[in-house]
């Protein structure tokens, strides 16, 4: 059975409803996979998250969590998942440990029955179990709304953009958290803004304005970028890519960290480039083949 089914769901705002945040998207994610929603701000990974917690009704379409229907079944549904909301949403007043017993007091259990669950991250927060949730750092106050949502040990596990806003170290933390607790085998759905974070999940699903771009593996999106794709840079940076743009072997290009990324057309290649640019008059000319990642198949799909 799959862990979570979603199936031509549609969610609309307003009130004419004039404007739609899903548009009849379809997945599914299979037990104990950690199933990334790959998009930006605005895609619609909050409000599908919200329809499969039980938060937020969808206009048309149906989902299940475990094979349980989200409108007709949702008190059971929130027995069993575990929301982390994007925006921290403890009580600020509470200390730490407050907070951890109050959400194992909803859930009638207690932090002793399910601490195993939750020790390799509760330890690091320990020391500090005395101290208010709103003092907490942002890398403190991400482990703890892990540990709460964590603490009744819940089947499916939704974390909406968890890692938005803290700092590297305590990204790569989270997610080597992550890889711990699908060991253990909760089902994980995880948003995400940054695309390198979509390389560390099962399978992902590509969002752009609420409509489902691809399905795949990380390893499989990859693999179905089909144009050649070079790395440029010069001297004079804007100016490169004016020109570029200019260049009719080019379909697309945008900057990509200190390059500017080409795709090109079947048959167009990197001497014939490099000569247009020399011509132009570029300064510290460099084109070299470069292998593409997530975020190029994405910006790839956007402009399909």
């Amino acid at each position: 059975m799959p862990a979570v089914v979603v199936n031509n769901i549609v969610k609309t705002y307003g009130k004419k409803k004039e404007t739609t945040a899903l548009h009849g998207i379809s997945f599914e994610t299979a037990p104990g996979e950690l199933f990334g929603l790959i998009g930006p701000d605005g895609a619609g990974k909050t409000s599908l998250f919200r329809i499969l917690t039980t938060l937020l009704l969808a206009d048309s379409g149906t989902a299940s969590v475990n094979g349980l229907e989200v409108v007709k079944d949702y008190k059971a549904i929130r027995r069993k998942v575990g929301y982390m909301p994007g925006r921290f949403s403890l009580y600020p007043d509470l200390s730490v440990e407050e907070n951890l017993n109050f959400f194992a007091t909803i859930f009638n259990t207690s932090i002793e029955e399910n601490y195993d669950l939750i020790r390799d991250i509760y330890v690091q927060i320990e020391p500090f179990k005395k101290r208010r949730a709103g003092k907490l750092s942002g890398g403190m106050k991400q482990k703890l709304a892990l540990s709460c949502a964590l603490i009744h040990r819940p089947d499916v596990l939704f974390l909406d953009e968890p890692t938005t806003g803290v700092d590297a170290v305590s990204r790569k933390e989270f997610w080597e958290m992550l890889k711990g607790l699908k060991a253990q085998g909760i089902s994980i759905l995880v948003s995400t803004p940054y695309m390198d974070e979509a390389a560390l999940c099962d399978r992902v699903a590509l969002l752009q304005n609420g409509k489902i771009l691809s399905v795949n593996t990380p390893a499989g999106i990859v693999d179905d970028f089909a144009w050649p794709l070079l790395a440029v840079k010069a001297t004079s940076m804007l100016p490169l890519l004016h020109h570029i743009e200019k260049f009719e072997g080019a379909v697309n290009a945008y900057p990509f960290g200190e390059f500017h990324h080409v795709v090109m057309k079947p048959g167009s290649t990197a001497v014939q480039l490099q000569q247009f640019l020399e011509h132009k008059g570029h300064a510290g000319l460099i084109v070299k083949e470069a292998k593409p990642g997530i975020e190029d198949c994405f910006i790839a799909y956007m402009k399909n």
